[in-house]
Order: structure tokens, then sequence, then C-alpha cells
């Protein structure tokens, strides 16, 4: 079987130099490269008019209008790139770029500050590249690129931030910047720290949260299919863990199955955890073989270009849930379903946690694992909130408040819990058992769209799912392999 396997697999090699060498042969057409995919360079991911992969630069132009009128008259709004964080002295982690910096600009890449002002518009300061940048790094975007690709009003090398920044802070009556990206490129600078002394620097997210939190229908759109990237993710992977129950195999295997379905990165490191490590709420070891007979937890988002998903299921990969399983986990499917069916415009995630929170504390009182009323009981089965808003980052908008009532455009997150510790004082047979049901929502109009409802969540479905396709997985992953070939 391996030798098979692996003159498949050269055969696949040799097919795709083969395919790769006919469609270079004859291409003479040179693009510019500014460091990140544009039209011309990724025609496959981008149209002519898009500055990333489904935003249009009309978009972008109509969110820094937006956000002008939400700053304040006589006012600038400083927003820097996201630093680069190191491994080691030479060894960069994979970048990411801060939400508010590109939602206002489109740049993908380091090294950056946006301006915006009711005088000026975008400004944006580049950095330089030098050959050895180049050389290391590959091509970035500058000045021109700037003003060309990213569609900004004005736009002048880094090195001009202490020459041109002063004057526009000395001029504008209040300062906001974005807190997290801060540099000292220009907190350093003279201007800004007298500001700042006389009270008259904010934190910008107050303007930036706001305007991101109704998504367009662009941004829908890519959530949408960050959304269902994650459903067949999660769904190749709760079929793969009948096979191979363990939980670093399960979280390479869910990255994976994202990234060939076209995601960047994911939003966040995989929960999984089985049996008592599903109890663990931001557990990242991922390092245990998942014992028969217990249930895995996997928490799972990725990312599609700047927009990200973020998805629960609990399931047995034996194939069958226990009956103490299967009463805790309909109790909070239970909750997961009557929550879900709250979400309209004009309720709010506080709302929603209530009614969750009084479900979930009744229903464990029920079961014999609570003994009384006392909320400091129940948090410690539940610290966690029914959910959060979810958009460019996992818990997205954050200066937004719970309370808020829900708008059309609004995303969310429903996902009920329970997390009982082996140490809990209750019946035996509950201990150490986790279970999470999350799903992603969309207020509409009319109410609510489950984002992530292709995704089997009732434990007969699942169970029926694991019967009737587990056993199947290893010789479908065979037969796909000999089909490339062919």
């Amino acid at each position: 079987m391996k030798i098979l396997q692996r003159n498949l697999l050269q055969r696949i090699s040799t097919n795709f130099f083969i395919k790769s060498r006919k469609t270079r042969a004859y291409s003479t057409r040179k693009v510019r490269d500014v460091g990140q995919p544009t039209a011309s360079t990724h025609p496959q991911l981008m149209k002519e008019d898009e500055i990333t992969p489904g935003i249009t630069s009309h978009e972008y132009l109509s969110r820094r209008k937006r956000l002008l009128e939400l700053l304040p008259p006589n006012s600038i709004a400083i927003i820097s790139a996201a630093s680069v964080k190191m491994m080691t002295d030479v060894v960069p982690y994979t970048f990411r770029q801060d939400a508010d910096y590109l939602y206002i600009t489109g740049c993908l890449q380091p090294g950056g500050i946006a301006v915006l002002s009711h005088d000026r518009g975008l400004c944006m300061f580049m950095p330089e590249s030098s050959t050895h940048d180049a050389l290391w790094q590959g091509e970035i975007a500058g000045v021109d690129a700037a003003l060309s690709t990213f569609k900004a009003d004005e736009s002048y090398p880094i090195s001009m931030v202490e020459k041109i920044l002063p004057g526009l802070i000395k001029s504008s009556s209040q300062l906001f910047h974005n807190v997290k990206t801060a540099t000292s490129i220009y907190t350093g600078l003279e201007a800004f720290q007298k500001a700042a002394y006389n009270s008259k620097v904010k934190d910008s997210s107050c303007i930036t949260h706001e305007a991101r939190w109704i998504k367009s229908p662009a941004e829908v759109k890519l959530m949408r299919d960050a959304a269902a990237i994650g459903c067949q993710a999660l769904l190749k992977t709760m079929l793969y863990s009948t096979i191979f129950p363990d939980e670093g195999m399960l979280a390479a295997k869910v990255e994976y199955e994202c990234k060939t379905r076209g995601a960047q990165r994911m939003a966040f490191n995989p929960v999984v955890g089985g049996g008592p490590n599903g109890g663990v709420i931001h557990y990242s070891r991922n390092d245990q073989k998942i014992e028969d007979k217990d249930l895995v937890l996997m928490d799972i988002g990725c990312e599609l270009h700047g927009y990200v998903s973020d998805l629960t299921r609990t399931w047995p990969p034996s194939g069958n849930f226990s009956p103490v399983h299967e009463e805790l986990y309909n109790l909070i499917l239970e909750t997961n379903k009557e929550c879900v069916k709250l979400c309209k415009p004009g309720a709010s995630i506080q709302e929603i946690h209530n009614y969750s929170a009084d479900k979930l504390q009744r229903g464990f009182k029920d079961i014999g694992i609570l003994k009384n009323d006392k909320l400091q009981s129940y948090h410690l089965l539940n610290p966690t909130n029914i959910g959060h808003y979810l958009g460019m980052d996992v818990h997205d908008c954050s200066a937004i408040s719970c309370n808020r009532p829900l708008k059309p455009g609004v995303v969310i997150t429903i996902e009920p819990g329970v997390y009982i510790p082996c140490s809990f004082e209750c019946p035996e047979r509950y201990r150490g058992i986790g279970i999470r049901i999350e799903d992603e929502i969309l207020i509409t109009e009319s109410g609510y769209e489950v984002l992530t409802g292709s995704l089997p969540k009732e434990a007969k479905q699942i169970e029926s799912l694991l019967d009737k396709f587990g056993s199947r997985v290893e010789g479908e992953a065979y037969n796909t392999l000999s089909a490339v070939c062919n």
C-alpha cells in the first residue's frame, strides 16, 4: 500500500510540473508586484476594481467617508499597521494585519501609518524598501502603491512623518489613535505628547468599531464563505476522528481542510479537547489521545481575506453518545436553538445571555449537577458569555456594548456550553465533561440567518453521520488520491 501511494504522489508531482510548464511557456506578460494580491497578479482571486478580494475601491472610499462622519470636526485619526512580531532574532511570526488599518486602507503589509482628517482625507505614510529588504522579504507597497492601489488622497515616505504629522496634530482639537498598534514613530513626537498631556488623545476604537459593526453585503458574502469553509473542514474532521481519535491529528486535519478550501490561516489555534480537556475553555495543547467513549470538543475558525469564522461542535469519535453525555448534550443543544430564535433586530447579546444562563442553571439543577440557585455555583460550570460579535476579528468590535440592540448586518455567535471540572462536587458520572455548541448568526431585517447551519448538531444526526461515513473515510481519501492522477 505505501509503495503504491508513493507512486501515486510521484505521478501527481510530474503531472503538476508538466501542466505548470505548459501554462508558463509562452507567457511574456509583466505585472507590477505591490507586495500583496491585485487583480493583475491574482486574477483568480480578484476582480478589476477590488483592492482586497471581494471588497472594491468604492467600498473602501465609502468606509473612509463613514469614518469621517463619525470623526468630530477638526479632529484627526492615526491608525498604524500591525507590527511584525519575531519568533527569534531573525525569524518572524506569520504577519496578520490590524483590522482597523486593513478596514481603512486595504493594505495587508506592515510598516505603514494612515492618517484620516476632514481637510486632507486619507494620508498614508509608507515604508521605504531597500534592495536588501526586497531580496529577503519580497516587494512591498510604497508611496506610488498607496495612491494607485489603495486610492489614498496623499502619500509620503514614512521618513516624512516628523515633518508633516506635527502640523496636523497641532491644528486639530482632538486626536484619535489605535492604542493597540501605536508606534513611537508618532507617539514620540513632541506634538503628540503635548496633545496627550492636554487630554486631547483618545482611543480610535470608539469610531472604527462603530463603523465596522454592521457588515456590508460584500462583507457578509466573505463571512458566509468563511463559515462554509469552516463547516466543511469541521465535518471532514468529525469523520476523520472515527479513525484517528487524537487531538493533534484532528487539529492538523481541520487546518489542512480549511487551507485547501482557500482560507489564508486559522482564525485562532484550534481547540481540540478530548474528555476532560473539553472543559478547558481555551485549551490549546492538543497533545492527547482521545479515549474510547469520551467526547471531543472542537472550537475552530478560519480567516478568508480578512474575515473570520468561529464555530464549535462536540461529538463522540466512537460514534455513539453515552446516556449521560446525551442528557447534557441535549440541554446545551436546546439552549442553543432557543437562543438562536431570540436573535433579531432590537434584541441584545446581553438579553440572550441572561435567557441562556437562566435556562442552563435550571437545567443543571434538574439534572442534579447543581445543588442550589447561586449564580456563583453556575459560573463554575459556565463562566462564558452566550456569544460575541464576529467579523474581521474573532471577538470583533469590542468597543460596542453587549447591551446594544442588534441591527441587520451584525454577525454574532451563539455558544452555550458546560465545563464540569473533575473536582466539581456533583454525581461522579458528570465530572470531567465539556460540551459546547457554537453557531454564527447574521441578524437580518426579518430575524436571523444561521451561517453555520450546514453543520449537523442534532445528536442523532451526528451518530448517523459517523456510523454511515466514518468507516469509509480512509478508503475515500485513497480514491481521491488516485483520481488526481487520472
